[in-house]
């Protein structure tokens, strides 16, 4: 196959700082629903406080994320990554004006009813993630390293914007009457515009910039499928190539199998990476850090810092003397992150909340460094295709990470005797 590849070499480097800008909306677009429906926890926990909502949401979203990404992973190759974009965050833009709808609908009271129809809408939040995080993962696995690390830092400063904005709102409705309720309808119609937005970008500007156009054109010439839509809604159409019969070699790709073998390190790393992490946030620092100073606002600041640090440890690999590419070094920095277990027992248990803020910062600065340090190494090396399935197969890692760390969450909540 062949798509112009030769006429758009010259493009290669135009439009790259918009690309940029582009992704980081885009990742924000990707948690900006999610990250706003934990923010507003104290909300959900004073309208639903028998049923533990921050750790049930949770463990509702990661089911069906997982699963979904395992499907979309298994089928990837045979996949419209357009089209599979588009409807991520399309559904994510209707889940959250129904989140908006429903409160309305029940005038805000709480209750079995609510809180069902709130669970269904965390599970359409998990379904959309797989679509949208996954798909672009893998469609900017196939071009630059900087693209991924820049939609990386957009789903940590959805955390941050929303953690901004929540103790924004905290503080000016605190003393009004239903002021958690007018906080948390403030944060879904952002959320709403903001889904909105990405559909916009990602289905009429993002194709069109010629950056973008010339290395899908590339993986296109590489043998990949998955890039055939967004090329044709840029105005460039795939030709047969005259001697891809004579070379058939050049369009063969590994399979995910193949890809999982040569990775499997890598995949164990966003593994283990989230999987303490979401062993400790939000579900820990939301309900079992004590009564301090700060009352109401405690676990609002310990989420504020977490994305706040978690967004700048996105933008600290772009310092190359501590980007981490050696796998070896990954692994270790990776695994000694689980110190943080015994650290995060014993300051809640006997330190302060100084001390409990600063461990919180610095589980978000790992978090966010080590994680842009694994999907900007990984794909290295591959051609496009391979690059596409390598990226939806290390998601999936994050996202089992993601589920296991919920589920070790909810044994401690259980060991607790609720």
């Amino acid at each position: 196959m062949s798509s112009q590849f030769e006429r758009e070499e010259t493009n290669k480097n135009k439009g790259r700082f918009a690309a940029i800008v582009v992704c980081w909306v885009l990742g924000n677009g990707s948690l900006i629903s999610w990250n706003s429906m934990l923010t507003i926890v104290d909300y959900y926990t004073t309208k639903f406080p028998k049923y533990h909502p921050t750790r049930v949401l949770t463990l509702v979203y990661q089911p069906f994320a997982f699963a979904m990404l395992a499907i979309l992973t298994y089928h990837e190759a045979k996949l419209n990554t357009r089209i599979r974009n588009i409807c991520g965050y399309t559904l994510f833009f209707i889940s959250s004006l129904l989140v908006i709808v429903l409160d309305l609908a029940t005038s805000g009271k709480g209750g079995a009813g609510p809180f069902i129809g709130i669970c269904l809408i965390s599970a359409a939040f998990g379904v959309a993630d797989a679509l949208a995080q996954g798909g672009m993962v893998g469609d900017l696995a196939l071009m630059r390293p900087e693209f991924i690390q820049s939609f990386l830092a957009g789903l940590a400063a959805s955390g941050a914007l929303t953690s901004a904005l929540r103790l924004i709102t905290k503080a000016a409705f605190e003393h009004s009457h239903d002021g958690l309720r007018k906080g948390a309808m403030i944060f879904f119609a952002i959320a709403s515009f903001l889904e909105f937005l990405c559909v916009l970008l990602y289905a009429f500007v993002f194709p069109k910039l010629p950056i973008v156009k010339y290395y899908r054109s590339k993986a296109a010439s590489e043998g990949s499928k998955t890039v055939s839509a967004d090329l044709a809604a840029a105005g460039i159409q795939l030709q047969n190539k005259p001697n891809a019969e004579e070379d058939p070699k050049q369009l063969e790709r590994m399979t995910i199998k193949q890809l999982l073998m040569q990775n499997l390190d890598y995949g164990l790393d966003l593994f283990l990476i989230y999987v303490l992490t979401l062993s400790i946030f939000p579900g820990f620092l939301s309900e079992d850090t004590g009564v301090h100073q700060l009352g109401s606002w405690y676990s609002l600041v310990l989420i504020a810092m977490y994305n706040v640090l978690d967004l700048i440890g996105r933008f600290t690999p772009l310092i190359k003397q501590i980007c981490i590419e050696s796998r070896k070094g990954l692994m270790i920095a990776i695994i000694s992150r689980f110190l943080f277990v015994p650290a995060f027992y014993f300051t809640a248990k006997y330190g302060g909340q100084g001390w409990m803020i600063l461990l919180t910062s610095l589980l978000g600065l790992t978090n966010g460094h080590l994680t842009v340090c694994v999907l900007t190494a990984a794909p290295k090396g591959y051609k496009g295709p391979e690059a596409n399935a390598l990226g939806n197969l290390l998601v999936l890692f994050l996202l089992g990470g993601l589920f296991s760390g919920v589920a070790l969450d909810w044994l401690w909540l259980i060991g607790k005797g609720w």
